[in-house]
Formats: C-alpha cells, sequence, structure tokens
C-alpha cells in the first residue's frame, strides 16, 4: 500500500528539492566532498526536512545538522531566524554547526577536519547515551514474579 502524502508533506518534498537545485557554490562545494569524512554510517542528507524547516545537511545517525551561511546571515533579522531555528533543531535532538561560506570555498580542509571531529564526538556521545539507558535485549530473563507490577 503507498501512502499518501498530506499537502503539506508534498509541499516539504517539492521544497526540498528546489532547494537541492538551486544550492550555493559552497553547498554544492561542500557536498561533493561530504563523502571523504572517514567514519561509518555517515550518510549526509542535502536540504533536508525537519519539522518546519530545511537543514542544509543532515546526518541523521549522528544528529548533526551543517548550516552553511553566507553574508546575509549577518543581518539583525537573519540572526533572530537562525537561533529560532537552532532553538527548534536543538528540542529535536540536532546539534547544529555552522560555516561560512567562504570558509567552505577557501578552506575545505579544515572545515572537514572540524565536521570529522565532530562526528566523532556524537558517535561518543550517542554511544555512551546509549550505554546509559540500555534497551534490554529480547531474549533477557523476565523480571522476578511480582517485581514490575502495580499494587
Amino acid at each position: 500500500m503507498v501512502r499518501q502524502l498530506s499537502p503539506l508533506d508534498r509541499f516539504k518534498k517539492a521544497n526540498a528539492r528546489r532547494l537541492r537545485l538551486e544550492m550555493t557554490d559552497a553547498e554544492r562545494y561542500l557536498w561533493s566532498h561530504l563523502w571523504r569524512i572517514p567514519v561509518e554510517h555517515t550518510h549526509f542528507r542535502r536540504q533536508v526536512p525537519i519539522g518546519p524547516y530545511f537543514a542544509d545537511f543532515a546526518c541523521h545517525k549522528f544528529r548533526l545538522v551543517i548550516e552553511l551561511y553566507g553574508s546575509q546571515h549577518a543581518e539583525e533579522r537573519a540572526r533572530r531566524y537562525d537561533e529560532k531555528r537552532t532553538d527548534f533543531l536543538r528540542s529535536a535532538g540536532y546539534r547544529v554547526v555552522r560555516f561560512w561560506n567562504h570558509d567552505v570555498l577557501k578552506e575545505l580542509e579544515s572545515v572537514l577536519d572540524t565536521i570529522f571531529a565532530i562526528v566523532q564526538e556524537q558517535q561518543i556521545l550517542l554511544a555512551e547515551a546509549s550505554l546509559i539507558h540500555p534497551t534490554p535485549a529480547q531474549s533477557a530473563d523476565p523480571p522476578p514474579e511480582g517485581e514490575g507490577e502495580e499494587n
């Protein structure tokens, strides 16, 4: 059975497709090099809808969003919007990292090194989080009789 997309989902999908076709030079350049991050499962997606926003790049596995900024993001109105957006993405469990377009175009190796270090950090944090709250194995023994029951 094929799930019908809601009008909002169709709009988001069309918008994401349009944004992927209209990538900036810096976005296109970074996209062509993100595969070089040498950590398994770093599948980055571009122009990813997350809630009401579109992340330039996102790696869901490591809960990481990468945003590229042009000069328009230095303006007060854009900074307020970016703050609101970052708050939303953080509340959704993502770490948000920003790079200026100029840095991507002129200092790509440094940008990739930074992303690599952050991916490694996220990998460790997520691994630690899963150790703190482990999911019991399905084959685990049941709790002793009476344990977990309400009185």
